[in-house]
């Protein structure tokens, strides 16, 4: 059975996190998923992210509606980009166009420490109603919801009678 890996923040859980994670589980068959989950020490305080118990319950949420039971899933806590992956017997990594160069850095300390080589499943972005990725960064902004939904600015007009 496959042995699957796939990180993130995962902050704003969103439709481009739900493909990440949805591929890992199709790729990992009826292996074990291990999903990293950046840790708030390892997050830039520059920028407001959720803490980890709640962006964690976000992944747990969406896993539970995906109806995948306990014994096919683990989440661990990241204190680095690379996690148990450099260590650990994984097939394949999940990765998204912002995390591909991540993957490509793993494999070559993988090599270096005489490991095999993890098979780099590469997903595209999902794209937003305007046709830009969905990212947390513009949810976070207001420009998007979390299903890539333009939010709509509503302006209200004074009028006098």
């Amino acid at each position: 059975m496959p042995k699957v890996a796939v990180g993130g923040t995962f902050q704003y859980f969103h439709d481009g996190h739900a493909k990440l994670i949805e591929k890992a589980f199709e790729i990992a068959e009826d292996g074990k998923v291990h999903i990293g989950l950046t840790s708030d020490e390892m997050l830039s305080k520059s920028h407001s992210v959720d803490n980890y118990e709640k962006r964690r319950n976000w992944l747990l949420q969406y896993i539970k509606e995906m109806g995948i039971p306990d014994d096919r899933y683990e989440i661990t806590k990241l204190n680095d980009p690379y996690g148990p992956a450099l260590e650990e017997d994984f097939d394949y990594i999940i990765v998204s166009p912002e995390t591909y160069p991540v993957a490509l850095k793993m494999n070559r300390i993988r090599e270096e420490k005489g490991k095999k080589l993890l098979e780099i499943v590469y997903v595209e972005y999902v794209m937003a109603e305007d046709g830009i990725p969905i990212s947390s960064t513009r949810i976070a902004k207001g420009e998007i919801d979390r299903h890539g939904r333009l939010k709509k600015n509503i302006k209200h007009c004074n009028t006098k009678n």
